[in-house]
């Protein structure tokens, strides 16, 4: 299928052919007729794609912090590369269609095919020929509605919840200022309520729109026509509610609001502009200065907007999906009238000419709608492929010289797997990149555009059937690795796993019923730290060890961001049964065996833990992972006492051992390598050559087992005797 992308670094904009996506549970996939073009956010990112890398970051300083805290926690090097990976990547563009129901997912019954529906949301409803949309984010179109208007659903939410958060009353007097799509919809909303509006825009042609469609007056924000206008409508006092849709650096809409707001009015933000607030003006008549997000309640919760939680009716009355809804129902009752919007429809084949128009201001649009070719007759779209290049310096996949390339197949492509993985097998002799599955069309696209990949593709049953790929590496979201592991191992592939191997104790039995069932034991688990050069040569120094140890390894861990899918502890389960595998490998391989019991005491109110493992010759090991920790304490250090020595390892940047004699690691700066080139090189030779797995399966199913033990001890306040330790 083909869909509209821009790549940030570039500014290149395309129509590039993609994988169709899957028809995921909870929502159902849908054939586009037609999209929106947002003249203001879409131009707005399409711009600072145009800009300069300095340009790039002055636009967005709140990326810069985040690029900032990653040097400070991985190093340059990590963070560089992780930076440019995502900046050279092709991104979707849209949020707000209509189309036709093609295919329905499990859980959904309130449309079927054939269902014509609006879609939202900037990663389900894209300019794409079809998209995955999942239930609370479609609306079905009241019949009679023209596609092209339903098109308008998402914008139209936008404009309807700030309209509802300015809590508008019959007969008050609102002033809209910047008259764009957003604008416009506030306008004719507003009218609909019962509200006079007074509307201000430097562009004529946008003003007369708007008194056309219901607007008692408008006019240049810099026009005495607009003060008298408000002073005519509110015998003086002025405005009850002004809603800000106005875009840019400019802070004269916030300077404006003040002067023609009444005492103890409310001025409500929509678009994207400067809020400077003048302090006398706004504290002299006690504003209240309000903001809208977006859509509506359920907008940026996964919970809500993925796995289909509504909110009861009785507590949050109008929702994303409720707010889609009753746009719909006004536009189709004639209460909002769009089609005086639109400026210019277009072929979606055309949509790279059109985007340049309206960048370069060739094209002046209130509206753009994108339309979409009729479905008769069309086959499916076939899978990409792209030739192999050459890529750092190694032979791409139609003239390698090795005698028997390894294949191998890539189930998720996210920023672990295109940032950490990908890059050191992209550059690995005897090694073919063969497949990547993703669930989004666009992450496949991109990981086969930057690394190579011979075919990219939604269909995992297609990979898992093909007999050529000789290896899966599984690098999706964590709820899905034993499922996704299990069905690899059963069609006889060796697989490749990032941590954690299960989430549950019936998740690892299903992985070890497919090991018994098929015979196939070839797993690796993404445990790198062990593989790590650093780390290898402190092991060494020490030396062998004769008595019991201990070790002390403390995790600053910090907090993570608000909306990341690690706090979904309901699906993808707590952060150290995500990420606690690592550590208790770790010790584990330094102390040379399998831990026997597990002790975990957890804080109260977050995340910090205190894991005591025990192992068979008395030697302790205590993980404390800790998120309320200073980003500027390293991330991981690690001390073992034994035999009157200690190892200490600072972050993977330096190691020293401590002794008769002392040993230091190069004191000269480097970069954080925590192993991960080391470890799949291991695994890579594994399959070549058909020799042992770079970590026995009993180890990698005690270090799991161990980490899922933790959530037993939390919850019984005792230690948990782990079955089978040896």
């Amino acid at each position: 299928m083909k869909q509209v992308v821009q790549n940030y670094k570039s500014g290149e904009l395309a129509v590039l052919d993609v994988p169709a996506p899957g028809c995921k549970p909870g929502g159902v996939l849908v054939r586009t007729s037609y999209s929106l073009i947002s003249t203001g956010t879409e131009l707005m990112k399409v711009s600072e794609a145009g800009m300069s890398m300095l340009g790039k970051a002055r636009s967005r300083p709140d990326q810069v912090a985040k690029v900032m805290q990653s040097v400070a926690t991985n190093g340059l090097p990590a963070t560089y590369q992780k930076v440019m990976g995502k900046l050279d990547s092709y991104t979707p563009l849209g949020y707000s269609l209509c189309g036709v129901v093609e295919q329905v997912g499990p859980g959904i019954d309130d449309v079927k095919v054939g269902d014509v529906v609006a879609c939202a949301g900037n990663e389900h409803a894209l300019h794409a020929e079809l998209n995955w949309v999942p239930k609370n984010l479609y609306a079905r179109v009241p019949e009679g509605l023209a596609p092209r208007h339903a098109a308008f659903g998402t914008v139209g939410s936008i404009a309807m919840q700030g309209v509802r958060r300015g809590e508008p009353q019959l007969g008050e007097v609102a002033l809209v200022i910047g008259l764009g799509l957003i604008g416009q919809l506030v306008v004719q909303l507003l009218a609909a309520a019962g509200v006079r509006v007074v509307g201000v825009d430097p562009d004529p042609a946008r003003c007369e729109l708007a008194e056309r469609l219901g607007a008692a007056a408008c006019g240049d924000p810099d026009s005495s026509a607009v003060e008298a206008a408000v002073a005519e409508l509110t015998d003086g006092h002025g405005v009850d509610q002004v809603y800000l849709a106005a875009g840019g650096a400019s802070n004269q809409p916030v300077e404006l609001a003040a002067r023609l707001c009444r005492d103890r009015g409310r001025v409500v933000d929509i678009g994207k502009c400067r809020l400077d607030l003048p302090w006398n003006a706004y504290y002299e008549k006690e504003l209240d200065v309000r903001f809208s997000r977006s859509y509506g309640p359920g907008r940026y919760d996964p919970e809500y907007e993925l796995e289909g939680r509504d909110y009861p009716i009785g507590y949050v009355r109008w929702t994303e999906r409720r707010n889609l809804a009753c746009f719909l129902d006004l536009v189709s009752r004639g209460s909002v009238d769009v089609e005086p919007l639109v400026s210019h429809v277009a072929d979606f084949d055309d949509a790279v000419d059109t985007y340049t128009r309206l960048k370069d201001g060739e094209l002046k649009a209130v509206a753009v709608l994108f339309r979409y070719p009729e479905d008769e007759g069309r086959a499916q779209a076939p899978e990409v492929t792209v030739p192999a290049v050459r890529r750092g310096g190694a032979t791409s996949a139609t003239t390698r010289s090795a005698r028997t390339p390894v294949r191998l197949a890539f189930v998720g492509a996210g920023n672990y797997a295109t940032s950490m993985l990908l890059p050191h097998l992209a550059r690995r002799e005897g090694v073919e990149l063969s497949t990547v599955v993703t669930t989004t069309a666009l992450s496949a696209a991109n990981a086969q555009r930057k690394f190579g990949f011979a075919e990219a593709t939604t269909d995992l049953d297609a990979v898992l059937g093909d007999p050529s790929v000789d290896a899966v590496f599984v690098v999706t979201r964590h709820s899905s690795h034993a499922e996704l592991t299990r069905k690899a191992l059963l069609a006889g592939k060796a697989v490749f796993v990032e941590k954690p191997l299960a989430l549950t104790e019936d998740e690892l039995a299903g992985v070890l019923a497919a090991v018994e069932e098929s015979g196939n034991d070839r797993l690796q688990v993404g445990f790198n730290r062990r593989f790590a050069p650093i780390l290898q040569e402190a092991k060494a120094q020490f030396g062998v060890r004769t008595g019991p140890a201990q070790l002390r390894y403390l995790v600053n861990a910090g907090q993570l961001q608000h909306g990341s899918w690690y706090l979904r502890q309901g699906t993808e389960g707590s952060r150290f049964a995500g990420e606690g595998g690592h550590f208790i490998d770790t010790a584990s391989w330094l102390l040379g065996a399998d831990p026997v019991s597990v002790y975990a005491v957890a804080s109260a109110g977050n995340d910090d833990l205190q894991v005591v493992l025990g192992y068979p010759d008395g030697s302790t090991a205590t993980v404390g992972y800790v998120t309320t920790g200073p980003s500027s304490f390293p991330k991981e250090t690690l001390d073992l006492v034994a035999d009157g020595k200690v190892l200490r390892l600072d972050d993977f940047v330096r190691a020293s051992v401590y002794g008769s004699r002392r040993w230091v690691s190069s004191r000269l700066p480097q970069a954080r390598n925590k192993g991960q080139n080391a470890e799949l090189a291991a695994f890579v030779k594994a399959v070549r050559t058909g020799g042992p797995m770079p970590v026995p399966l009993e180890s990698l199913v005690a270090t799991t087992s161990a980490t899922l033990a933790v959530r037993a001890s939390l919850a019984n306040g005792t230690p948990v005797a782990l079955a089978g330790a040896r």
